[in-house]
């Protein structure tokens, strides 16, 4: 197998585990918040939160070194355009991802001390899901974004950046 294949291989998998774990994390976030059960969101927001450090963590590490080995491999320089708006989204997602990853854990342990106190989700848990539910989708559409750039590949510069 050549050098071009495995990162193609890694790189594509690390992009399906981001694309299936956040669109996972979402539904099963949604669907306790839903429910509305102070034991089941801090039950689903502690597996929610396992999963982030495992697998999407894991993925975003990867990524950019699969990515840009990849390219390097393939003959593509770092400026292509479609290469620079997929590092820019990937930055973007990034950004939306961080304060998810504190958020889930805070909104997690509110849960559960409404559950342990047998008492009604607290007004801050509300905030907090209102906020990681709008970073999601600016974060989950960069994703859907770099997949098309990936696969479509298109030709086009960025002025004073690309060739």
């Amino acid at each position: 197998m050549t050098a071009h294949l495995v990162l193609k291989y890694l790189h594509v998998i690390g992009g399906a585990v981001l694309l299936g774990t956040g669109a996972g994390i979402a539904f099963f976030m949604l669907t306790a918040h839903r429910r509305g059960e102070p034991a089941l969101i801090a039950a689903v927001a502690r597996i929610v939160v396992i999963a982030d450090m495992v697998f999407t963590a894991t993925a975003v590490l990867a990524q950019p070194i699969t990515g840009v080995s990849l390219a390097l491999v393939m003959g593509y320089t770092l400026t292509d355009g479609w290469i620079l708006v997929s590092i820019a989204l990937y930055i973007v997602t990034g950004l939306f991802w961080l304060p998810v990853i504190a958020i889930q854990l805070r909104m997690r342990d509110l849960a559960a001390d409404a559950a342990r106190r047998s008492a009604p989700l607290p007004a801050p848990y509300y905030r907090l899901f209102r906020l990681w539910f709008a970073f999601g989708f600016p974060a989950f559409g960069a994703v859907l974004v770099i997949f098309w750039l990936m696969i479509a590949r298109p030709a086009f510069t960025i002025p004073g950046l690309g060739p």
